[in-house]
């Protein structure tokens, strides 16, 4: 039997990327997945192509559209078993030439969005005795130039999960994190000019220094799928770094 066989998935900022390879790998492990972005044709798309059960769009900056699109989505699958917070954004600025403004929005997404989807799936994910995957990053853990309010927010949303997990643990709910390094996705390409100019190194140079390749979007979808399932009952709190050991390295 499939790993997922059953589950069913919510996941914000699926319309590309990693959150459409969690979406997708999912679906073939055997979940029932609703797919959400504030992106509609790319969650549109992503749905029809790997036959989502539907589609729950939201701003995870906007409370009321997040709670409306988890009601929607536990209406489509008839109850919720898993959220996955994919959803996020990236700045890059030197921190403190980085303006207010775009600070606030990068926490309204970052650690704001999965806040509000995980208090309005809570109830649900109670009744399921279900489980909450995060989507950080190794940027939590570790300092970057250019990614300063990134990194801030990436952290946060590590602790937001370790104490989420010991707070539900008596209700049989679990939360995690996955911390992958730089993966090949349109994010990280944007980083690329800035990480160039900085660094004064080719990014495929530094990647092959520092982690050996770029991560796809499929293994951190692995992880996840990993995290999700009922082979990790007894995996609660935890944040796992996927990097080709960019963080293990002190050189």
């Amino acid at each position: 039997m499939p790993e997922l066989e059953g589950k069913r998935v919510f996941i914000t900022g699926s319309g590309a990327g990693i959150g459409k390879a969690i979406a997708t790998l999912f679906t073939q492990r055997g979940a029932r997945v609703v797919v959400s972005d504030i992106d509609a044709d790319s969650a549109k798309q992503t749905a029809e192509e790997m036959g989502a059960v539907g589609v729950a769009n939201c701003d995870v900056t906007d409370e009321g559209q997040v709670q409306a699109a988890v009601q929607q989505a536990v209406e489509f699958l008839g109850g919720l078993d898993v959220l996955v917070n994919n959803a996020g954004i990236e700045v890059s600025s030197p921190l403190l030439q980085q303006s207010t403004e775009s600070f606030d929005t990068i926490f309204a997404v970052n650690v704001r969005g999965p806040f509000v989807a995980m208090k309005a799936a809570i109830p649900h994910l109670v009744a399921a005795k279900g489980n909450i995957v995060n989507i950080a990053s190794i940027a939590g853990i570790g300092g970057s130039p250019l990614l300063g309010s990134y990194c801030a927010t990436k952290a946060a949303l590590i602790q937001l999960t370790r104490v989420a997990a010991v707070e539900m643990r008596p209700t049989g709910v679990r939360v995690n994190a996955v911390c992958p390094g730089f993966a090949d996705t349109a994010m990280v390409e944007r980083l690329v000019p800035d990480f160039e100019a900085a660094t004064q190194i080719p990014f495929g140079d530094l990647v092959a220094m520092k982690q050996g390749r770029l991560g796809t979007p499929q293994d951190i979808a692995e992880v996840a799928a990993f995290l999700a399932s009922d082979r990790a009952t007894w995996i609660t709190g935890s944040h796992y770094v996927l990097d080709g050991g960019l963080t293990a390295s002190l050189v």
